[in-house]
């Protein structure tokens, strides 16, 4: 598929709204277009696959999906990247949670649950972001049976600095003020960008890669072409190919408008 465009979308701030929580029409258009023309699409996300529930409009469009920051990486059900994070990690990260009585959200293969549950959970996932289906009532340990792949622990940026040094085979990838999301040093979406594109036969220069938040720093940098959407962090901004409008003022429309995709 030398000859077509692969785009990788985040979700959260560039796909769907924070205002709205869902994807704009123009949105919505454009990837049908971009699709029709020839354009594969791919999912570039945060969000375990089990909390995917804002991409209705657009499900019928996509061809694979790059989940948990790189973690865990499909095509239909072809496994693409699979990348756990060691359970000596997991350990060390909720002792020093339950020592500085910090919240976590522990993402396994098929489900996320909360660690020292908090109200800043309930606030933001489920309140900002409409995640519905956190599962509260499956003990730590019996979901931990399972692959942990991500841990979203709520601290602040310094913390995370005192913190990371101690797992370095871990990576965080912050994109909110209040949590960080932890995954293995192996599993970022730019590394997820690069096994999907060998899986699928995708020419590195035709993948083109939006994202607004500091955990699709990755992947701007390794894409082809990496657009930050007008309400992108600073630091993507400096580090993207181009700048578009932000995701309520028809920003993926008009970027690939610019890049001739549709």
């Amino acid at each position: 598929m030398d000859h077509q465009y692969a785009l990788f979308f985040d979700i959260d701030g560039t796909l769907v709204s924070f205002k709205t929580h869902q994807i704009p029409p123009s949105t919505i258009l454009a990837l049908t277009q971009a699709k029709a023309n020839g354009a594969r699409i791919y999912i570039s996300t945060g969000r375990p696959y089990y909390i995917l529930n804002n991409l209705k409009p657009i499900e019928h469009l996509i061809d694979g999906y790059i989940t948990t920051n790189g973690a865990h990486c499909f095509v239909g059900e072809r496994t693409v990247r699979r990348v756990p994070i060691a359970p000596a990690d997991v350990d060390l990260i909720l002792n020093d949670c339950r020592q500085n009585d910090d919240a976590c959200l522990v993402c396994t293969e098929s489900r996320m649950v909360p660690f020292n549950s908090k109200e800043c959970i309930a606030r933001i996932f489920e309140h900002d972001l409409a995640v519905t289906n956190i599962d509260y009532d499956t003990p730590l340990d019996v979901a931990m049976e399972e692959p942990v792949y991500q841990l979203s622990a709520f601290f602040d940026a310094h913390h995370e600095s005192l913190l990371m040094p101690q797992v370095p085979h871990c990576v965080s990838g912050r994109w909110h003020p209040e949590f960080t999301d932890i995954t293995h040093c192996d599993a970022d979406k730019g590394k997820g960008l690069i096994a999907m594109a060998e899986a699928e036969g995708i020419d590195m220069s035709h993948t083109i890669a939006f994202g607004d938040g500091g955990n699709d720093m990755s992947i701007i940098l390794k894409a082809g072409t990496g657009i930050a959407m007008g309400n992108a962090i600073p630091e993507l901004k400096a580090a993207a190919t181009y700048v578009t409008t932000s995701v309520d003022d028809d920003g993926i429309l008009l970027a690939l408008r610019h890049y001739g995709i549709i």
